[in-house]
């Protein structure tokens, strides 16, 4: 397959209650089909919180909530969610196909202007799933403005970024998904939330799809729930990659 289907929600969350929250997306979600893929946001069952670990729901119901949509769907289904390991809390992002194989990433880049560094681990690695002949790259809101860690090795098509990315730095969270697909010459999505927290920092969205050349191929109204429809093509990314070979020339980066 060479076509893959995306869908990206763009949706509010409800402060810190996981169960409120699947009883949402399980509105949003019912009767999407003919999708290869369905992108939730960041710590889509409590809103970004430095304490959601701690009264968040267990991986086991989240995983067993995203199987559920996913086999319905017949899509990979994922998203980020706050989750209390042994070792400490993570903000992992979570995505399962509908055989109940589960893929995740753990968060890098923790944001340390909301102390997300001293209530989080960060991620130890850099991951890419394979889905349906598509090499996908999970990453996480802050991880957006590091370059060199989604730096495309020649081993990934697609990026997925998921985020509470505040309003007053929308501007910046735009430009820096067109600049991630340009530089690496792959498809990005990038799926953001919309409505207030629980501290008052509000959220425009302004979620989008992005080919590898920079075109928007689709984008959310600012400020409002709203589901986003796109259809890659690996042919039309492979043609110009081949076309225009700018990846051949980057420097090699040793990431420690």
């Amino acid at each position: 397959m060479s076509d893959l289907n995306i869908t990206v929600l763009q949706e509010t969350l409800h402060w810190m209650d996981g169960e409120a929250n699947l009883r949402h997306f399980d509105g949003v979600l019912e009767g999407i089909t003919g999708r290869d893929l369905i992108l939730l946001p960041e710590m889509f069952t409590t809103g970004f919180a430095m304490e959601a670990a701690q009264r968040s729901l267990p991986q086991a119901q989240v995983v067993e909530w995203l199987h559920k949509h996913a086999a319905a769907s017949d899509a990979l289904v994922g998203g980020s969610a706050a989750i209390q390991t042994e070792k400490g809390a993570v903000n992992r992002f979570l995505l399962v196909e509908p055989d109940g194989t589960l893929h995740q990433y753990d968060k890098r880049h923790l944001f340390r202007m909301a102390d997300e560094h001293h209530h989080y681990l960060p991620g130890e690695a850099r991951a890419v799933l394979q889905w349906r002949g598509w090499r996908i790259l999970p990453q996480i809101c802050y991880d957006l403005r590091f370059p060199v860690f989604s730096r495309n090795r020649d081993d990934y098509d697609l990026a997925l970024y998921v985020a509470n990315w505040p309003a007053p730095r929308a501007l910046h969270w735009q430009a820096l998904l067109l600049a991630r697909a340009i530089e690496n010459q792959a498809y990005v999505a990038g799926c953001n939330r919309v409505g207030s927290d629980g501290n008052q920092h509000h959220y425009s969205g302004d979620s989008q799809i992005i080919s590898p050349q920079g075109e928007i191929l689709s984008a959310a109204q600012p400020g409002a729930q709203a589901r986003l429809d796109a259809t890659l093509s690996l042919d039309t990314l492979t043609a110009y990659r081949e076309r225009f070979p700018a990846w051949r020339d980057g420097d090699a980066f040793t990431l420690s």
